[in-house]
């Protein structure tokens, strides 16, 4: 049985999905369920309400009901990275075995657009795979790169994505909204760490949303402690650049901006 004690409570009418309270707590005790913000587990809420001022809509409060004490061990297990292997020199994979993972780089051939009847410009994606979940951090292709963090639904908002953002850049693409927010953070941060690119550029759409990808690369880069350039691009539904600015981080000198 629990006892009384604070914990967080949502509105799930006032909550518009934003995933910015989700990053604001440092247990991992929010997710987004069917684009709402849920409380994963009693014992994983400290009750001190970190998240309440991340939270545009004020979906969020402090209340005192009966719950499960907070369990500091618990955070640990539930935030600790999934194991994965990196031995060896070949491409990391996903138990399933699904080609999806199996890292390869795309030579950019003029000729390309020939030999694609009907396509007016060649592709000037340089890797596969994309999702950033499937990228292992240990690739080739992302050391030293110039990599672009892209909300997915810009794929098919911008008309000209290829010429105007993957021309020479890595790419890695998620969704802010439903996918797993931490386990984005975690693995960026890993690239980072481990690939050091050059520059880091976030591209989402104008939906509030969607700036979770701009949070989850701030706490990515703070935690790999790396030394990078870090930009964001805003793009309408109708593929329009609303605006394009550098980001400054609560760390300055993790950032020249």
């Amino acid at each position: 049985m629990g006892q009384s004690r604070k914990i967080i409570e949502i509105d799930e009418e006032r909550c518009n999905g934003c995933g910015q309270c989700i990053l604001a707590c440092a247990e991992g005790a929010l997710k987004l369920v069917h684009g709402k913000a849920k409380l994963v587990g009693d014992i994983l809420c400290d009750g001190l309400g970190a998240c309440i001022g991340d939270c545009p809509t004020g979906a969020l409060r402090i209340v005192e009901r009966e719950a499960e004490a907070f369990d500091e061990e618990a955070v640990k297990r539930h935030l600790a990275p999934p194991k994965t292997s990196t031995a060896g020199s070949g491409p990391a994979t996903l138990p399933c075995g699904c080609p999806s993972t199996l890292s390869m780089t795309f030579e950019q051939n003029p000729g390309h657009q020939a030999a694609c009847p009907g396509i007016e410009e060649p592709s000037m994606l340089g890797h596969w795979p994309v999702k950033l979940q499937l990228l292992s951090p240990s690739s080739p292709f992302l050391k030293g790169s110039d990599m672009l963090l892209l909300a997915d639904c810009c794929a098919v908002a911008s008309p000209d994505l290829h010429r105007r953002f993957l021309n020479g850049k890595t790419v890695a693409i998620a969704c802010p909204k439903l996918d797993d927010v931490n386990r984005h953070i975690a693995r960026l941060g890993e690239i980072l760490a481990q690939s050091t690119p050059r520059t880091l550029a976030v591209v989402h759409m104008e939906v509030p949303c969607c700036t979770g990808l701009v949070h989850a690369a701030v706490k990515a880069v703070q935690a790999s402690k790396v030394d990078i350039p870090l930009r964001h691009v805003i793009i309408s539904r109708r593929g329009e650049i609303l605006a394009e600015e550098e980001i400054a981080l609560a760390n300055p000198p993790l950032v020249h901006v």
